[in-house]
């Protein structure tokens, strides 16, 4: 079970329709992507929580703007000029356009800024849209997945690791969340990582796998997928 890192980002700029619509368009089982919350409390997909990245000139964080605001962001004009004007993408957007046998990871971006509430205003649009199937939310604040799981427990969570740490499966166990997945950097994956948390009862989802050789090795060391921002290293096994 592979997924596309914030849509097909080699293809179209990262976390706009385009690039979400490609990675499922080329067969994409799984697609992840970002959110965090607007000045006006709305989900978009972005992320970092700054812009000068996608679109370099623009101040401030994702926070300081509305969403009609962040909506007149051109962040397609660095990637490519054939992409001038293309903005970010909105999760009820998503809904519109991801067909609904596709898993969704759906990271909720809590770090650096903190949204405060954003875990309820998920919730609320994916039921409000009828999406409560095939998705998945993972998280770095592991707080906010308590938050989830506590308002709405049949999501599937996945607790997203950047740093080494001693025996994350353990850490999952006393965390006092139903874990479905580790998602750990793909630095410090290897086979003995791989097979303890299947020991514990979790499946393994590193990031983020571009090279083929990399992504062959994952495999090797017996991971339940990765996730990516080149799908074409899946071949035909996404």
């Amino acid at each position: 079970m592979n997924f596309a890192h914030r849509g097909s980002l080699t293809e179209a700029p990262e976390n706009t329709i385009s690039a979400i619509k490609k990675a499922w368009e080329h067969g994409a089982k799984g697609i992840e992507l970002d959110v965090q919350l607007t000045k006006d409390q709305e989900l978009v997909i972005i992320h970092d929580h700054k812009f000068n990245r996608i679109s370099p000139g623009v101040p401030g964080k994702v926070n300081d703007y509305t969403l009609e605001e962040i909506q007149r962001i051109d962040v397609g004009s660095v990637f490519s000029k054939s992409f001038t004007g293309e903005r970010l993408a909105t999760l009820d957007e998503v809904l519109d356009v991801v067909p609904r046998e596709v898993i969704l990871n759906i990271e909720i971006k809590n770090i650096p800024l903190i949204h405060e509430g954003i875990e309820a205003i998920l919730l609320d649009c994916l039921k409000n849209r009828n999406r409560e199937d095939n998705v998945w939310i993972s998280s770095f604040d592991h707080l906010a997945l308590k938050n989830v799981q506590e308002q709405a427990s049949h999501y599937p969570i996945g607790l997203l690791f950047y740093y080494r740490m001693l025996r994350p499966w353990d850490y999952a166990k006393q965390s006092g969340l139903e874990v479905n997945s580790i998602h750990p950097n793909e630095v410090y994956v290897d086979e003995e990582f791989v097979t303890a948390c299947h020991a514990a009862g979790y499946k393994v989802y590193p990031y983020t796998v571009n090279k083929k050789h990399d992504y062959d090795k994952m495999i090797a060391a017996g991971v339940d997928g990765v996730f990516s921002n080149n799908p074409d290293i899946f071949g035909t096994s996404n």
